[in-house]
């Protein structure tokens, strides 16, 4: 009778548990940094609601210095939020949207994503500034 193989042999087994090690040492750092980016994204997106209310503001009044929270049909401060974002304040036309919500992971957590109005002589452009390392910064923010 011959005899026929019924499984994987030890050392194979332990080879591709080594494999799989290896590659989960790269794969999970890096999938934490792209969850924090995401995060961080939020916190653009919910400032960058604002800009219409700052450039209709500055079309109206000439200057960025009434833009701020809870006047002009701006939201008060504080009452923007989302699932990572703890508040978005607005002050002097800039925005600025801070990251602290309990979901929001540790490598961004009370960092903040600002937006800052440019006078361009009658139009309007945008900085952006993220306060955390430059990796976690949404893509808006990056120079």
């Amino acid at each position: 009778m011959k005899k026929v193989q019924a499984g994987f042999t030890l050392i194979e087994l332990m080879i591709v548990i080594a494999i799989i090690g290896i590659l989960a040492a790269f794969a999970i750092p890096a999938y934490q940094d792209y969850v924090a980016r995401s995060q961080a994204g939020e916190a653009y997106s919910l400032a960058s609601g604002l800009k219409t209310s700052v450039g209709d503001i500055f079309m109206d009044e000439g200057n960025f210095d009434n833009a701020k929270s809870g006047s002009f049909g701006i939201p008060p401060s504080g009452s923007v939020q989302g699932k990572y974002v703890s508040q978005v304040n607005l002050d002097e036309g800039k925005i600025i949207a801070t990251l602290g919500q309990p979901a929001a992971s540790d490598k961004i957590n009370g960092k903040t994503v600002t937006l800052s109005p440019v006078d361009n002589g009658g139009s309007i452009s945008w900085t952006c500034k993220f306060s955390g390392e430059a990796k976690y910064a949404p893509k808006a923010c990056r120079n």
